[in-house]
């Protein structure tokens, strides 16, 4: 909202017409998301330990995570705050893009948030019941998304990486496919979050990939030499996900293990659901798969162990999400989570690889 003030002021103060550009926009946005959440952190973990809102660590999960119980929790609200602060200081208010992928993500954020407060409230790692709380991300992204698609702002095609001009139009099936897309991915982050920066790290990443996705869609020009979706508008986009990743910078400095604080429901769906929204809006929903692979093994997972135990009675892994099965496997807590960063990274890179791969 200021730089948009600022650049009405550009015909008196020409230097004021950097504020037009993108990539400024950009620059400054991080600076302001990073700065935020670094120098509000540490009032903000005294406050949470002040206030005894501190995890609750699961009973069955591996006897090194025993350690880690009554480390402040609900840190994700720091990153909603500083991804909010520039948000409203440096994007386009007339956007629609921008206002849509803002508000699905601190909606996200607010539903992780109840979670949080019933687990600290029963002092155990209950929250809210799972059916009522996808009930209710359904509920946020049918609205978001259906809004857009039916005032015929987001397309309803399906591009198949890897292949020119090939595309599926799903018609206003579309608004429930895009709405899994964005739940799966949140409850997928959710579930990463187990170890002590093992989710934002990925999330960093996943925001910087889709922040390059999101600029080149805007950019008639590149958009076409690329032969990838023009999306007009949708460029804007990028200061909030360049934004998100400043902000998780700020928030790993408090993060990196041994953890001061953990983000919570809070911060995973929140984080979870702007990737999700990021990937429909820039029309790589399928590309979520790739650069999400992280996310998406670990949701895998989850659903292969309770189906395996289900009609065998048995596990696949020792423990899931898989991360706990590498742990209880004799890897040290530290050497998986830069592993999965290594893995994070090349799939980012093989993901930018499809911009010329059709």
């Amino acid at each position: 909202m200021l730089s948009h003030w600022l650049f009405q002021l550009a015909d008196q103060f020409s230097f004021l017409n950097v504020f037009r550009y993108i990539t400024f926009r950009s620059f400054i946005s991080f600076f302001t998301a990073f700065f935020t959440c670094w120098f509000l952190g540490p009032y903000f973990i005294k406050k949470m330990v002040q206030k005894q809102v501190k995890q609750n660590v699961r009973e069955d999960g591996p006897e090194t995570h025993f350690k880690k119980q009554g480390t402040p929790t609900m840190g994700g609200v720091l990153i909603m705050m500083s991804i909010l602060a520039s948000a409203l200081l440096w994007m386009d208010v007339l956007n629609l893009y921008m206002w849509s992928a803002l508000s699905l993500t601190m909606l996200f954020g607010l539903i992780g948030y109840f979670d949080d407060a019933l687990t600290i409230k029963r002092k155990s790692s209950k929250g809210l019941p799972g059916k009522l709380r996808l009930v209710l991300e359904f509920l946020v992204c049918v609205l978001i998304i259906g809004y857009l698609v039916v005032d015929n702002k987001l397309s309803t095609e399906l591009h198949i990486p890897f292949f020119k001009n090939l595309y599926f139009d799903l018609g206003y099936f579309y608004i429930l496919f895009a709405s899994f897309v964005i739940v799966g991915c949140a409850n997928a982050v959710n579930l990463t979050d187990g170890l002590d920066g093992l989710a934002i790290v990925p999330v960093i990443i996943c925001a910087g990939t889709f922040a390059l996705f999101a600029y080149l869609a805007g950019h008639y020009e590149i958009a076409n030499y690329l032969n990838i979706p023009h999306i007009s508008g949708v460029g804007g986009l990028t200061p909030l996900a360049v934004s998100v990743i400043a902000a998780g910078l700020g928030f790993l400095w408090f993060n990196a293990y041994p953890a001061q604080v953990f983000m919570g429901d809070v911060g995973s769906l929140g984080l979870g659901g702007f990737l999700g929204v990021m990937a429909v809006l820039t029309k790589n929903e399928l590309i979520l798969l790739l650069v999400g692979g992280v996310f998406v093994v670990e949701a895998l997972s989850v659903i292969t162990q309770v189906v395996s135990f289900k009609l065998t009675g048995k596990r696949v892994f020792r423990m899931a999400p898989i991360h706990h099965h590498f742990e209880l496997k004799g890897l040290v807590e530290n050497k998986i989570i830069v592993r999965f960063w290594i893995i994070s990274i090349l799939l980012a890179v093989l993901s930018l690889s499809t911009l010329k791969l059709r």
